[in-house]
């Protein structure tokens, strides 16, 4: 058994589900602490929030510090009868692992630590390399990552360049690089009209049409995308009325949608542009509309440079082609990493993340180490400006 597969096997045996640790981070520092990492534990807890173990782990003093980010805690497995393979065996059946975060992200994590092994096998390099480590990607990612590099930065520590190992590739480990994510906005808008009898509508202030009236006004191509990304999308997720009653005009009905945006907005753009556009719409109808924003992340990119370039050229050995640089999917933490260093997303295929029996192909596992270790080789023989 290799040492990338028996780590990912040891980790996907903890339970970790958000906000659950399972021994997940302990393992980590197992494995660590005898390379010579100096481990760090941070237990955090916002207020009205379950506390979360985070783990910073870093060898050597010097610069500069490359470090690779991920996080143990995965989401629940759901209906176990979904699964051949219980969720939290870690069975390898005909070359594939099994499990609940076994692509999501747990052997990225096991293969990134076998990588360094074999690495520091040969000499410490010049500089450092540490791991940031989270409990809380796959929940409110509150005390998670970005608090983490909050009190880094407050005593501090700098990170270099990062990579973070989330399932990125479509096919093969290392095939695709994340050189940036499409920022995310959910809204709530609340229509409140006056309810009445559909007899007397004149009496009433009917709120529905006004909801129908706004969807249509936010229904548009919001543009074309941008050098790096792909058109920003707006996509309706409810309308609610709530109304038992087929005599009654609602007093009130909400719409729901998430806007994934590309760089050409921002967040507070958005929220200006949904909020004269509701306000309009409230004007016409003679309603009240209020709006509820959650950013969910800003959008980012790592233009392409010299650390992009260098990362590109290294699994284009590994791989016999050149990686495709996408910006596509969700949020990650790298939204909080690129605030502190140039970070990028490296990691295994991830079409069975989320669902019943997770899993990757173990070659796929040992891939993605040689991958990271030709990553570390090339790094620290050139660190790029």
């Amino acid at each position: 058994m290799s040492r990338a597969l028996e780590l990912a096997r040891a980790l996907i045996r903890c339970p970790s589900v958000t906000p659950e640790d399972a021994g997940a981070l302990a393992l980590v520092e197992a494995a660590l602490a005898p390379l010579g990492f100096v481990c760090r534990r941070m237990r955090i807890a916002a207020p009205g929030t379950a506390p979360i173990e985070n783990l910073y782990a870093r060898l050597g003093t010097e610069a500069p510090n490359f470090c690779f980010a991920g996080h143990t805690d995965v989401v629940p497995p759901g209906d176990a009868g979904l699964w051949r393979h219980p969720p939290f065996a870690a069975e390898v059946k005909d070359g594939v692992l099994y499990g609940r975060g076994a692509a999501d992200m747990k052997s990225a994590i096991a293969a990134f630590i076998a990588a360094v092994e074999n690495v520091l096998a040969q000499g410490r390099p010049e500089g450092s390399i540490s791991l940031l480590i989270t409990g809380d990607e796959e929940g409110p990612a509150v005390n998670g990552t970005e608090a983490v590099l909050a009190r880094l930065a407050a005593e501090g520590e700098t990170l270099d360049h990062c990579v973070v190992g989330e399932p990125t590739a479509t096919a093969h480990a290392g095939d695709t690089i994340k050189i940036g994510r499409r920022g995310s906005i959910n809204t709530v808008v609340t229509v409140t009209g006056v309810q009445g009898h559909v007899g007397y509508p004149a009496k009433a202030k009917n709120p529905i049409p006004a909801v129908a009236r706004l969807v249509e006004r936010l229904n548009v191509k919001l543009d074309d995308g941008t050098a790096h990304f792909d058109p920003s999308t707006l996509s309706f997720t409810s309308i609610d009325v709530g109304n038992p009653a087929a005599n009654v005009i609602p007093a009130e009905a909400k719409a729901r949608f998430n806007i994934r945006f590309n760089d050409s907005h921002s967040g507070d753009s958005l929220r200006r542009w949904i909020a004269q556009i509701a306000g309009d719409v409230a004007k016409e109808t003679g309603t009240s509309i209020a709006c509820e924003f959650t950013v969910g992340g800003q959008v980012f990119l790592t233009q392409p440079g010299a650390f992009v370039t260098q990362l590109s050229d290294a699994l284009t050995r590994m791989n016999n082609a050149a990686p495709e640089l996408s910006t596509t999917g969700g949020t990650s933490d790298a939204r909080f990493i690129r605030n502190h260093c140039p970070v990028a997303e490296i990691g295994l295929p991830g079409s069975t993340m989320h669902k019943a029996d997770e899993c990757v192909p173990v070659a796929e596992i040992e891939h993605l180490a040689k991958v990271y270790e030709e990553i570390l080789r090339a790094y620290f023989a050139d660190p790029p400006k």
